[in-house]
Parts: C-alpha cells; structure tokens; sequence
C-alpha cells in the first residue's frame, strides 16, 4: 500500500509544476472579452483546486512523521473559511450552499489546516450535486462528546463499497466513483486519512435522493475556558 500511495505522491508531483504553469499563463491574459475572462477565471480556479490536492497528497505522506500540531480549533471558523473560499464556485455554477451551525461547543481537537481540507474536499463533491431546488447543506451540531459536521448532496447515491469504507472510518486508497461521475474518490481518501491522523471520527450516510458526509471531531477540553 505504501509503494501504490508513493507512486500516486510522484505522479502528483509531476503534475505540479504544469499546473501552476497553466495557472499563471491564464494570469497573464489581458484585454479579454467577458467570455474569455470567464474562461480565464475557470482555468485558475481547475488549477488552483488541483494544486490544492496534489498539496494534500504530499501531507498524506507526512502524516506518518507527525508533523501535524493538535490544538484547539474553532470549528464554524474553519467552516467560514471554507465556504468563503468556495462561494465564488457557488456562484459562478448558480448553485447555493445552505449552512446551519447549531453547535454549542465551538472548539474541537484537530489541525486546523488538516481539518480545512476535509471540509473542503466534502464540499467541493457536494457542489457537483446541488442546484436552486437540491442546494447543498453545511451542518454542524453537537453529538456525545463530539461535533459532528454533516455535508449534504443530493447526488447519486454512495456505492455500498465506499459507504463501508467510510463506515468502517477511512478508505484504504483513492478510488474512481463511476455512479458518481463528478464526485473525487481521492478527495474522500485524503479527508478519511486526514480525519483518522485528528482521532476524528469518519463516516457517510445513504438517502435516497443523495449522500450525507460526517466527520465526528472530540470537543477541545480547553473549551470551556473560552466559552
């Protein structure tokens, strides 16, 4: 298993470069039309989310040295940060996030950066499978020691073998999700590792009419010094 994740870390890294190549050459383009200047636009932002995950990829592999700092986190923080970064995308598909915080402890134990990409990676599948009827759903709420953040698609349903996967709390390698064609199976590996390295607790639920993501992270024992 670690010499297929490798080979993917070398792949990933060779990819690098030409992407942020296309990224700054679109840069570069003046005078455009606003249809090419909505071209240009898409070009950096496919390339940016792509630089994005090779980034991730490489962390996968680090995780294993511990480098990761555990600390307290502020959970509807990070979600801001998120769909902040991700409402231009939302926009620019004519699509809308729906968000509901109902937490009462705000801080969880987790790495922050580490954390940003799980919820990053559930919402950008989410958004392949929401419109102005299905919006996609940002939840988060207080569950037995725990806050669970609950992203909601209206999708194709989860593949029953990933949906274990995720029962069982990771997915063993990056997978193509062939019932659902717009969602990222490396996405769902990177946020499983990620969430397994936090103790976070990982997990998905089959609707009929979509799929539910959930990561579970355990409240800070700090937090009751800044309520």
């Amino acid at each position: 298993m670690e010499s297929e994740v490798d080979g993917i870390l070398v792949a990933a890294h060779e990819l690098k470069a030409p992407l942020a190549l296309i990224r700054q050459l679109a840069f570069s383009f003046d005078g455009l039309n606003q249809e090419n200047e909505n071209i240009r636009t898409e070009m950096i932002a496919v390339s940016e989310r792509a630089i994005k995950q090779v980034n991730d990829l490489s962390k996968v592999r680090r995780l294993e040295d511990g480098l990761f700092e555990m600390e307290p986190v502020s959970i509807r923080a990070v979600c801001d940060e998120v769909s902040h970064e991700l409402g231009q995308l939302f926009s620019y598909n004519e699509k809308t996030l729906y968000k509901k915080y109902s937490n009462h402890s705000k801080l969880v134990t987790a790495n922050h950066d580490l954390l940003y990409s799980v919820i990053y990676n559930f919402l950008l599948n989410a958004l392949h499978y929401s419109d102005k009827e299905t919006q996609a759903k940002l939840l988060i709420k207080d569950n037995k020691g725990y806050v669970k953040v609950v992203v909601r698609d209206y999708g194709p349903t989860l593949p029953v073998d990933i949906w274990r996967e995720l029962k069982r709390g990771w997915v063993e390698k990056p997978v193509s999700i062939a019932m659902r064609p717009g969602s990222s199976g490396l996405g769902l590996y990177i946020a499983s590792k990620f969430s397994k390295y936090m103790n976070a607790k990982v997990g998905a639920v089959r609707h009929r009419d979509g799929t539910s993501f959930i990561v579970e992270l355990p409240i800070s024992k700090q937090a009751s010094l800044f309520v």
